[in-house]
């Protein structure tokens, strides 16, 4: 017999829910990309799973503007409350406690140093402040009530540099995609030698990566300084 648990979602007072299997459900939860078909238990969109109440196209019209079953069953699964297990749901809180402590050291520094607080820092500070996570939250629905209780712990700022950044000729093409990825590109000048003159924008404690990240492409050879 299959395992069985529902995922539901509102809509303006509307509610709906699809039957899937847990443990495939978390790893999608979890950002560990399944085959939609794979979680899925039916194809059926209900209002009311136990009581075998199915949701009329003109409700998933009106919520998802469409009636395909699979896309309104991956909306859900995406946006909706999976109704979990507790060492599921012991899981998903440490998951995502993992990604609130990998977006503060990355978006916010010391204000005293201008360096990001080491993660050990930001998750003792968590224990400390008695924070709690909502692992059916997205990060950036809780991350900002988050950063106020560890301010409390330790000092957080956010802030930005714009690093000036020369990259040789050889190592132009491969280093621009960093670049991108990294922050805001305001600048680009590409030399007559082939080397890549640029000024890029970025949240201050995303610096050390930065440097990392091109000294390993470049071999060392980049330089990178911040912009007074």
């Amino acid at each position: 017999m299959v395992d069985v648990t529902v995922v539901k979602f509102s809509f303006e007072g509307e509610k709906f829910e699809i039957l899937v299997k847990p443990d495939l459900a978390l790893d999608y939860k979890l950002g560990k990309k399944k085959d939609l078909s794979s979680i899925l238990v039916s194809d059926e969109i209900y209002t009311d799973s136990s009581q075998g109440k199915r949701a009329s196209t003109e409700k998933l019209l009106k919520a998802f503007k469409t009636d395909d079953a699979t896309i309104i069953a991956e909306k859900i699964l995406q946006k909706g409350d999976l109704n979990l297990t507790t060492d599921q749901r012991r899981k998903m809180i440490e998951q995502k406690r993992k990604q609130i402590v990998e977006f503060v050291a990355k978006t916010y520094v010391d204000p005293r140093s201008h360096l990001p607080h080491p993660p050990l820092r930001i998750e003792q500070a968590m224990k400390d402040a008695r924070v709690s996570v909502d692992p059916q939250k997205n990060v950036d629905e809780q991350v900002k009530d988050i950063v106020e209780k560890l301010r409390s712990i330790i000092p957080l700022k956010s802030e930005n540099l714009d690093l000036e950044i020369i990259i040789p000729a050889q190592y132009a093409a491969k280093s621009y995609s960093v670049l991108k990825s990294a922050g805001t590109l305001k600048k680009e000048d590409w030399l007559t030698n082939g080397s890549l003159k640029a000024i890029l924008e970025i949240p201050a404690a995303a610096r050390p990566n930065v440097i990392d990240r091109l000294g390993s492409i470049t071999k060392g050879t980049a330089t990178v300084e911040v912009k007074s």
